[in-house]
């Protein structure tokens, strides 16, 4: 009988966070099962100006829909990126996830955030011409985290009207 006493405790905790790890569940509710740092619910980004959708990343299929033009000399008004999940929903991420935009030439296009790590911004044009802009979602520091989810390349494409 000594034997069993002196395992008793970790028996009992054992039990308990079975327990609690059981009641989990998808309760709004409870604040043990909030849904952040969930970047691996992440599949998709939308990207909107003035509320409109304007491209969209399908990561399932790898393919965008749409694409970004600006003027040369002109800036876009703010973009906002979403990460979205398999359904298309947004996926709400913790404090520690940032946003990285990666334009392949810079003198055709660049990608102004206002604020570091921010999820969105501004396409400024360039000159005339067509590039590519990545879309990453970053983990960690800004400026030293490592990326959860990259998008394949979208186009970028620069003229005047």
């Amino acid at each position: 009988m000594r034997h069993l006493q002196s395992k008793l405790p970790l028996v009992l905790a054992t039990a308990g966070l079975l327990v609690l790890g059981a009641c989990g569940g998808d309760d709004p509710m409870d604040p043990m099962d909030d849904h952040e740092d969930h970047a691996e619910e992440v599949e998709g980004v939308v990207l909107s100006l003035s509320g409109q959708t304007i491209a969209s990343y399908d990561g399932h299929d790898g393919a965008w829909t749409g694409e970004l033009e600006v003027e040369p000399g002109e800036e876009t008004a703010h973009i906002s990126v979403q990460f979205t999940d398999h359904d298309g929903h947004a996926v709400t991420l913790g404090s520690d996830f940032y946003l990285r935009v990666d334009v392949a030439n810079e003198s055709i296009a660049e990608f102004e955030q206002d604020s570091p790590g921010e999820f969105g911004g501004h396409l400024h044009g360039g000159m005339e011409g067509d590039t590519e802009v990545t879309f990453s979602l970053m983990h960690g520091a800004v400026g030293s985290g490592h990326a959860d989810f990259v998008t394949a390349p979208l186009h970028v494409h620069v003229h005047a009207h």
